[in-house]
């Protein structure tokens, strides 16, 4: 028994110093478009009956995000809005820190950002359809936790995307 206690504690320190590894090795390449050779990949539109303005107000506001995604419950951007600042979040218990890699007000908003085994890019894309809006968004995901569970952060993320659009979408329409 104590034989057994022995290698379980030597495998679960394994495992530790392994997975400490990957995160201190891992490095990823920032880009303004999302990784076309990542293990997960979405895109997703909506439709908001509300003019462009509107939609980015509530969505550029970013600090305010909380108010109506209710998957992020704190936010805090880290400068002005403008692409090189920083902006560090929760969502769905992670910690990301992310960096905000365009803003082209009314247009175009985008951002990359490290969690623990995971590196994700997200473009958003405004286009104003008379006094409606069209909100495109295309997100990358890879990492060694994101290599190992595929399957489950692709079926995370197109669920959270889904989510995002009609949290937004009610929130503009208002």
């Amino acid at each position: 028994m104590k034989k057994l206690l022995k290698y379980f504690i030597y495998l679960i320190l394994l495992a530790g110093i392994t997975i400490g590894a990957l995160e201190l090795f891992s490095t990823y390449k920032p880009s303004t478009s999302i990784h076309t050779a990542a293990p997960v990949i979405t895109h997703r539109t909506i439709v908001i009956n509300a003019p462009i303005e509107k939609v980015w107000s509530v969505f550029g506001d970013i600090d305010r995000w909380p108010t109506w995604q209710k998957e992020i419950p704190s936010i805090k951007l880290n400068g002005p809005l403008q692409a090189g600042t920083t902006f560090d979040w929760k969502n769905k218990g992670l910690t990301i820190h992310s960096t905000l890699h365009t803003v082209d007000s009314l247009h175009k908003i985008g951002w990359s950002g490290t969690a623990f085994g995971s590196f994700a890019i997200h473009n958003w894309t405004f286009t104003a359809k008379g006094n409606t809006t069209e909100v495109a968004v295309d997100e990358s995901m890879e990492g060694w936790l994101v290599w190992l569970l595929k399957g489950t952060f692709q079926t995370a993320l197109d669920n959270s995307l889904t989510s995002w659009l009609a949290a937004l979408k009610t929130a503009a329409e208002k």
